[in-house]
């Protein structure tokens, strides 16, 4: 069962999820797991302004759970270690909510990364044929066609300036400045400083012939269906900033596509500077040439590989606020006061959510 319960003003039982963490506040009987992710050092509070702002604007359609499970450094194990933890977190909160029936995940930063491990693992495949023949004409086949994530069905998967191409060259982590050779240098210790997960984003984890674990994300391997995963979320979306931050990275472009952006797209949402449908997405062994545009190979491929599924690209900037610096931060608003900012970003979220 949830946490605590409370009482909303008409008398209601509402459930309150995450010990305070700012979880969720649900009334009735919303059936939609919402889960969101935090980012490296991050902690269950860095979503807690936005998880209130989906159950206040969905009260009887989500009911939102904040990862607890991976906290501070425990942050710095790896992102492979750390979706193991938010698989089994994600099974015991389903366990404990028998009348949901669909989850969506929302992650910032590298907590995208551990998404799509955690789905990775949570996937279910698609029921036989002989089982399809069993199940009620109420949606329910659709989704077992599809596989589930944790035997619900996947709704929207959304990342919020996550380095899905890694973290390397190309000024993609904002301290460095882009001079390539303190970029070099990152390459070399960014182990010290950021452990097992400090490799997997660097993309230097591939000792002994083994493949970087953000490579080996593109396929299903073994007991880990990430690709496969990835497939069965009706919806996904790469939320990016264009600018004080990791934008190709985050929105799964190549340098020579990265768009030119205008200001504001309306004064409801006026750091959301560009929207872009999903695609068709590129086929499995489509060779695309390497452009000499700073990228490498191995980001070749992996923005080659996660592009075989669709994705909504949303791309944002702070270009002219005096805290544009934190344009990482205040695209998630990590704090309601400081980065107050970036709640066009999260109603933007809330307002396209696919319920």
């Amino acid at each position: 069962m949830p946490d605590r319960f409370s009482e909303n003003n008409d008398g209601m039982d509402a459930a309150v999820v995450n010990g305070g963490a700012g979880g969720e506040l649900v009334v009735g009987l919303p059936d939609h797991l919402v889960v969101m992710v935090h980012g490296i050092l991050g902690n269950a509070t860095d979503w807690k302004f936005a998880a209130e702002q989906f159950v206040r604007v969905l009260p009887d359609k989500v009911v939102v759970h904040c990862s607890q499970r991976n906290v501070s450094k425990l942050t710095l194990d790896g992102v492979d270690v750390m979706g193991e933890r938010l698989a089994e977190e994600v099974k015991e909160v389903v366990e404990q909510m028998p009348k949901v029936r669909k989850i969506s995940f929302i992650a910032h930063s590298v907590g995208g990364l551990v998404a799509r491990y955690a789905i990775g693992r949570l996937y279910e495949p698609p029921q036989s044929e002989e089982e399809n023949e069993d199940v009620s004409a109420n949606g329910a086949q659709g989704r077992s066609l599809r596989g589930t994530i944790c035997g619900l069905e996947a709704a929207n998967f959304i990342t919020v300036a996550t380095p899905h191409l890694g973290s390397r060259g190309n000024k993609q982590v904002p301290f460095l400045f882009g001079v390539p050779i303190f970029e070099k240098a990152a390459c070399l210790v960014i182990h010290w400083i950021f452990r097992r997960t400090g490799r997997h984003l660097f993309l230097t984890d591939n000792e002994e012939g083994k493949l970087p674990l953000l490579q080996l994300m593109l396929t299903d391997c073994g007991d880990l269906y990430f690709m496969s995963a990835l497939c069965a979320f009706r919806r996904r979306v790469a939320y990016a900033n264009v600018g004080y931050d990791r934008w190709r990275t985050a929105s799964i472009r190549r340098n020579c596509e990265l768009p030119k952006w205008e200001d504001s797209l309306s004064q409801k949402y006026p750091h959301i500077v560009r929207v872009e449908a999903a695609k068709v997405p590129e086929e499995q062994h489509e060779q695309i040439p390497v452009v000499d545009d700073g990228s490498d190979v191995l980001e070749e491929k992996l923005a080659s590989g996660l592009r075989r599924v669709s994705w909504e690209r949303v791309d944002v900037s702070f270009h002219t606020s005096k805290r544009r610096f934190a344009a990482h931060s205040l695209i998630q608003v990590k704090d309601p006061f400081v980065h107050s900012e970036g709640v066009d970003c999260i109603m933007h979220m809330i307002d396209n959510f696919l319920c």
